[in-house]
């Protein structure tokens, strides 16, 4: 079902969003000062070309650093591409067969807003259920 998903996904939005993510990575590229948030940028583009059987999780050494880049982030780029998944969010909920595609559309919202501190992994991953 997720290839299924995540094959539906490309065609609709996926590589779009995907093309927003490297645009703005390339973008952060070119003074050397934001390079760090340019390859957050590449990392949640390949995120969202094929989101589906992977996950969000909390890095555990996140912190200050993190938040006053994520502050930097949503000025430089992330309102922008948070601004596109709700809005091809809203487009795939129309239909009721695009709804499961407009809710993952949403859920990438909070991580196009906040992609420092936060590791994608596989859902059968040993790193997205921690044992404590």
């Amino acid at each position: 079902m997720r290839v299924i998903l995540n094959i539906i996904w490309l065609v609709l939005s996926g590589f779009w969003m995907f093309l927003a993510y490297m645009l703005a990575g390339v973008i952060l590229c070119i003074p050397i000062i934001t390079i760090p948030w340019a390859i957050a940028s590449f990392r949640i583009g390949v995120y969202a070309l094929w989101p589906f059987g992977k996950t969000i999780v909390d890095k555990p050494t996140a912190g200050v650093g993190s938040f006053i880049g994520n502050v930097i982030w949503v000025i430089l780029a992330g309102i922008w591409l948070a601004i596109g998944h709700i809005l091809t969010g809203v487009a795939m909920c129309i239909t009721i067969i695009g709804i499961p595609l407009g809710i993952a559309s949403f859920k990438l919202v909070p991580i196009s807003l906040m992609p420092l501190g936060k590791d994608i992994v596989d859902v059968g991953g040993s790193r997205a259920f921690p044992a404590r």
